[in-house]
């Protein structure tokens, strides 16, 4: 389902003009400077209207989190959620997860977050899923060694093909759940997990570390 067009969102968008990164591409190995003092820089992509990147940026304000977004309508509202939380430790991007190799340099990031992405459920259409091969090897571009990949979805289906998945391009998978919230809600969520749990839905979880790796010979 599409989102709706924001009203007023040319000045909106402008409004909120300092939090956006209008050429990422010019940082390429020189993120850091945006907060020298930062301990880690993390990515997420697909950042939707910005509950967890908020959330996730107050609670701990010594990491750099640059959110990665292609649909300007949800992004605004992340970008001023950011804003009026007066939080420092935020930019955004208007791009998608295709172009990270040639916005970050080598071991640039230390975590990306995958959070609830499309699962593009027919068989046709795997290549588009984030946790596909495809993208896990653009993931490896950017990570440090040690970096990890943070996933989650309420898609079970995707889950499991995920969990298959992610180990053939050198990653371990630790935490995996299939019911995150069993015990009561743990970490941020997003707007959309947090609609889903309350309805009952189980949410998935996994986290990916990076590990040494050689790509096959096809």
């Amino acid at each position: 389902m599409r989102m709706r067009k924001k009203k007023n969102l040319l000045p909106r968008m402008e409004a909120c003009a300092d939090r956006q990164i209008k050429d990422p591409a010019s940082l390429r190995g020189a993120w850091r400077s945006l907060m020298p003092g930062a301990r880690e820089i993390r990515l997420e992509l697909g950042c939707g209207k910005g509950r967890f990147t908020a959330e996730t940026a107050a609670a701990e304000p010594d990491v750099l989190l640059i959110a990665v977004e292609k649909v300007p309508d949800a992004m605004v509202v992340a970008m001023e959620r950011c804003r009026d939380a007066s939080l420092g430790n935020v930019y955004f991007i208007d791009g998608d997860a295709a172009q990270l190799p040639e916005l970050f340099a080598p071991g640039e990031v230390d975590r990306i977050y995958v959070n609830f992405c499309d699962p593009w459920p027919k068989s046709n259409q795997k290549k588009r899923r984030l946790t596909h091969g495809n993208f896990l090897k653009r993931y490896r571009a950017v990570l440090k060694d040690g970096g990890q990949i943070h996933f989650k979805t309420d898609n079970d289906k995707l889950f499991e093909w995920s969990l298959e998945e992610i180990p053939q391009f050198g990653f371990l998978l630790s935490e995996v759940t299939r019911d995150l919230h069993a015990d009561g809600v743990q970490g941020v969520m997003t707007d959309y997990e947090a609609k889903f749990h309350a309805l009952g839905k189980s949410i998935n979880r996994c986290v990916a570390t990076m590990v040494p790796w050689t790509e096959p010979e096809a």
